[in-house]
């Protein structure tokens, strides 16, 4: 029986499509080149081959979008059809509850599976964007804890594993152990472009924007490559620190550069586009034909049902182009009831409704009532997608809604509330000044 890095069998694989294999797993793990293209060839030469199939359909489920969910929904149909160990049929029964939209049912399958398959690196991997996606700060560290006595420097992807707890250990506010444990992580393995970006969240949360620029710009050769597919995030970050410096320029030279010159179609890059674009537009700068271009790329993935945080920075976009028949679309699907079952259903319904009805207000002038939707949203919206980084703009555009709306002491409360966690960061110092000079104009 054939078998991976870390020694887990390997249904119906040659030893040819396990050498193609290993590098498509080593391709997610590091997140460069084409982990798909390396799995087709393993498929070419085992047909049997049933991890192939199953991380194939993996990386199209998490892909959250459209038509990769239907590819990853036909891959799984016909990998039921092929000889599954014990390890390979818990991947795919984990699999059945995220394309059935139950994205929490999925990511608790995948905590009993990593406990009984504890060096399942692959499985791993997924359960840890489980937790991203459904933004459980506590899964994305314990995950990660519950099996790392299980492993040791000796046992190959070891580096990945601390990777990941370094994003974990960020996510719940560990900062000093997710420094130290990405750094370590990096290396081990210089590639690893996820532990890169858990030092950027350390120092983005921590308001370390001079830090950050340094860390970004040192290590640029490791995380830019057009092979990687983590690089508009990272050039993301690199702008929100420029943000943070007031250096508004900057930032936005990264946006009409690396963010967004090759106009990608990645949901995952157009979120990124849709945030920073927002944050630019909230300092005042005049994006209209840039959110025309991106609103256009949107079409492709916003279809209110799939993954409503991606759907919110759509409207994001739509707002900045003027689609005012786009945003409506979207609301729409946002209030029509889908599939009871589906938790996906529920984070539409209770989060994604009020955040976007939130944004809407701000984008059409009505600070107050924006203020009051996204006061409430902010609370819950860590339920359904993304970091702390990435929902910091809902309590931006609140801050900036009440210094708009003349509601000044909300103003002055929320600007001390950013000062706190970040007091060197130029935009939290010109809320300050702008609520307490009692101003409620546009910057």
């Amino acid at each position: 029986m054939s078998t991976d890095r870390q020694g887990n069998a390997l249904s119906g694989a040659t030893p040819a499509a396990v050498d193609a294999y290993d590098e498509a797993v080593t391709a997610f793990n590091l997140y460069r080149g084409d982990p798909v293209a390396r799995l087709d060839e393993a498929i070419a030469q085992a047909p049997a081959f049933a991890m192939a199939h199953l991380l194939k359909a993996w990386l199209y489920a998490v892909a959250t979008e459209p038509e990769a969910a239907v590819e990853a929904r036909a891959i799984a149909e016909s990998t039921r059809l092929l000889a599954l160990d014990a390890r390979e049929a818990s991947l795919l029964a984990a699999l059945d509850r995220l394309l059935q939209g139950n994205w929490t049912a999925a990511a608790l399958a995948l905590d009993h599976h990593n406990v009984a398959f504890p060096r399942d690196l692959v499985g791993l991997q997924c359960g840890h964007l489980l937790d991203f996606y459904r933004a459980s700060a506590r899964d994305l560290r314990d995950r990660i804890s519950r099996v790392l006595p299980r492993w040791s420097a000796e046992v190959p992807g070891y580096s990945i594993l601390l990777g990941m707890h370094a994003f974990g250990l960020e996510e719940t506010g560990d900062y000093a152990r997710a420094e130290a444990q990405g750094r370590r992580a990096i290396e081990l393995e210089p590639l690893d472009c996820w532990a890169h970006h858990a030092v950027a969240h350390v120092m983005e949360m921590q308001g370390r924007a001079e830090d950050g620029v340094g860390w970004m710009t040192t290590r640029e050769p490791y995380w830019s490559g057009d092979d990687n597919f983590f690089r508009v995030h990272n050039w993301w970050h690199h702008a929100l620190y420029y943000l943070d410096l007031g250096r508004v320029d900057e930032a936005l030279a990264l946006y009409d550069g690396p963010v967004r010159q090759d106009r990608s179609v990645v949901a995952l890059d157009m979120i990124d586009a849709s945030a920073l674009l927002w944050r630019l537009t909230l300092l005042g700068c005049d994006l209209a034909g840039h959110w025309q271009e991106l609103a256009d790329t949107w079409d492709r993935h916003a279809d209110g049902r799939l993954y409503p945080f991606n759907d919110w920075h759509a409207v994001m976009a739509y707002l900045g182009a003027g689609r005012e028949q786009d945003v409506a679309r979207v609301l729409a699907a946002f209030r029509s009831p889908g599939e009871p079952s589906a938790e996906v259903a529920r984070w539409t319904r209770d989060i994604g409704l009020p955040l976007v009805q939130g944004f809407v207000a701000f984008w059409h002038g009505d600070y107050r009532v924006a203020a009051e939707q996204l006061h409430a949203a902010r609370f819950i919206a860590n339920r359904f997608g993304g970091s702390h980084a990435q929902r910091d703009v809902i309590d931006w555009t609140l801050t900036e809604a009440a210094v708009r709306g003349g509601l000044h002491d909300l103003a002055e409360a929320l600007a001390h509330e950013r000062l706190a966690l970040k007091p060197h960061s130029r935009v939290n110092r010109n809320f300050l000044t702008r609520a307490s000079r009692r101003e409620a104009t546009r910057v």
